[in-house]
């Protein structure tokens, strides 16, 4: 099987899950990085954070090699739910990354721990309220998104997404081919042939023209090109 790894771009991701009719689900646009440039992808380690660390240690504890801790404190403004000791540990234990669907804090210590973690933001306090009794609640909601064991978490500078196990290997593959063939693009454009040229997009009005329903993305699809933006 092929694995979800950092070099995939979430755009050519999110590209061909549209173009394979994969659902693919795109976290909420208000969690941002706290380290830009350092992508990350991994299996999902969820847990509802019930206000107390133990079911963060647990869920790391059980984490398979390479995970990515996925922590839903509900999305609350009035706590951070982690920082940098548990951050530290999830590095250690060779986690890729964290998604935090809430605030975190010792946001210094973090930078300096490196590893990479998307929240809603920084927050001074930790959680002040008494939690629950109870084992780790293995399964996170991002803003309604849901996160389950067996999901794939893709993350860089333009978001995050949850990537179930349909069709993995397929969608991977097409992102893949998408991004090789956008960065030959890209390169010829930068040794001087335009974007048009390569689309043959002379050609595309030409034919739109006589047919008005043609669209681009079926032109490229009928001639082999890609491009998504």
């Amino acid at each position: 099987m092929h694995e979800l790894t950092a070099p995939v771009p979430t755009a050519a991701v999110a590209d061909a899950a549209v173009r394979l009719g994969i659902p693919v689900a795109a976290a909420p646009a208000g969690l941002v990085a706290l380290l830009p440039g350092r992508p990350f992808a991994g299996p999902a380690a969820p847990v509802t954070h019930l206000g107390s660390v133990d079911v963060l240690l647990e869920t790391i504890d059980d984490a398979p090699p390479g995970a990515v801790l996925v922590v839903d404190n509900g999305g609350r403004r009035d706590e951070a739910c982690v920082g940098d000791l548990m951050l530290l540990e999830a590095r250690e234990s060779g986690m890729r990354g964290a998604v935090v669907w809430g605030l975190h804090r010792d946001t210094a210590q973090l930078r300096e721990i490196g590893l990479p973690l998307f929240s809603l933001g920084a927050y001074p306090y930790g959680p002040r309220r008494v939690p629950p009794a109870g084992r780790a609640m293995r399964s996170a909601f991002l803003d309604g998104v849901p996160v389950a064991e067996g999901d794939w978490i893709v993350a860089d500078d333009d978001g995050v997404l949850v990537v179930g196990r349909d069709r993995r290997d397929e969608l991977v593959e097409t992102a893949l081919r998408i991004q090789s063939v956008e960065g030959a693009q890209s390169e010829r454009m930068r040794g001087g042939a335009s974007l048009r040229d390569q689309l043959d997009f002379a050609e595309y009005r030409r034919r739109q023209a006589a047919d008005p329903e043609l669209t681009l993305r079926r032109y490229l699809q009928e001639t082999g090109g890609a491009i998504e933006t």
